[in-house]
């Protein structure tokens, strides 16, 4: 999957890379401090604002490295304070992140590919199929899309100071939205790298969530990696024979592969993985379903999220009933899985991923 050719994005380069780019330039330097502290610190939308700099430098840089935040296209507001944003590339192609706020965090869902190419049953991603991956750069530029939403509005008639407050920023990161993050592998690690630095947008690793749809591969190069993102792995179904249909990545990587490596993973790296399961009527919320899942999972250190489905376009599975998904979680639970069920959040904003994208992309 090719990305597109463009300028490079000041957001695609670690905080560290900036001193030896100033030293090629024949810079001091402070001047990487005052470049990271105007991107990160200052929110910087264009190269002209970071004042501390010599106009000249300014120049040089706006020539090699584009400094323009995504376009905000569109936002929609559940009354549950969730809200999803439609973001514009350069190149046109829309994205979409999602900011679900609660009391203790607001957590932020990114994407990583316009489209997606897994073609997961439930998911509207991969509808369009996909059409190419995301930069490092636009993948921090979501985040800063983000912190540009949360930032307060000054009060009347305040004057800004010299430099302006700490940025406010999502408190988690999940990495769920548009898009397989291991089929753009390099793009996802360094935009997170990024994110997590303490003099980038200062993320803390735990606090990350990679999710994926079961490619091996990916999460064999992740347990190397010797950081700390949570992983996430869609199941979705017990069995091979239902997972091959509503997951076709299962038909590469069958699920006794999927879960090898997933205990390989949590040897190496000493964490947990959760296992998401979307509870659909009929298909895979029975109690038979919840036998082969406690059978299957029972000597994989892991945790288990139950999500009740959200009504997707194209497909026809329907919500279980209330009594079905506690009955379901409470054979997880008497099983001594631990598992947890999702509360719903953001009904009234297309909630499942993708969706809010094939509208627009239908109206234009």
């Amino acid at each position: 999957m090719k990305t597109p050719v463009m300028k490079p994005s000041a957001w695609s380069l670690l905080p560290s890379e900036w001193k030896p780019l100033c030293k090629e330039l024949g810079l001091p330097a402070f001047r990487a401090e005052q470049i990271v502290t105007g991107l990160y610190q200052n929110f910087a939308q264009s190269w002209e604002e970071i004042t501390t700099l010599p106009a000249g430098l300014r120049a040089t840089l706006a020539e090699r490295f584009a400094l323009a935040p995504l376009a905000t296209v569109h936002i929609q507001e559940s009354p549950d304070g969730v809200r999803k944003l439609l973001l514009a590339c350069e190149d046109g192609e829309r994205i979409e992140t999602v900011l679900i706020p609660s009391k203790e965090r607001v957590t932020q869902c990114i994407s990583t590919q316009v489209g997606c190419a897994f073609g997961c049953a439930f998911c509207a991603s991969g509808a369009a199929g996909c059409v190419r991956d995301l930069t490092a750069g636009e993948i921090v530029a979501e985040v800063m899309a983000a912190c540009q939403l949360l930032r307060p509005a000054p009060p009347a008639g305040f004057v800004p100071p010299d430099t302006r407050s700490l940025l406010p920023r999502p408190s988690n990161i999940v990495v769920m939205g548009m898009g397989e993050p291991f089929s753009n592998y390099d793009n996802v690690l360094r935009a997170l790298r990024i994110i997590n630095d303490q003099k980038g947008i200062s993320i803390g690793a735990r606090r990350i969530t990679l999710s994926t749809c079961g490619v091996v591969p990916g999460i064999q190069r992740l347990a190397e990696e010797g950081i700390q993102f949570e992983l996430s792995v869609s199941l979705h179904a017990p069995n091979d024979a239902l997972r091959d249909r509503l997951m076709p990545v299962n038909k590469r990587w069958p699920i006794a592969t999927l879960m090898e490596t997933c205990r390989a993973y949590n040897e190496k790296t000493g964490r947990v993985v959760t296992f998401e399961y979307t509870l659909v009527k009929g298909l895979n919320d029975q109690p038979k379903h919840a036998a082969e899942l406690i059978q299957l999972l029972r000597h994989t250190p892991c945790k288990v999220n139950l999500i009740p489905l959200s009504p997707v376009e194209g497909f026809e599975g329907e919500r279980p009933d209330q009594s079905a998904c506690l009955a379901f979680l409470d054979a997880l639970l008497k099983a001594k899985i631990n598992t947890t069920m999702r509360q719903s959040r953001g009904k009234d904003v297309d909630a499942a991923c993708g969706q809010l994208r094939l509208r627009k992309m239908a109206t234009v």
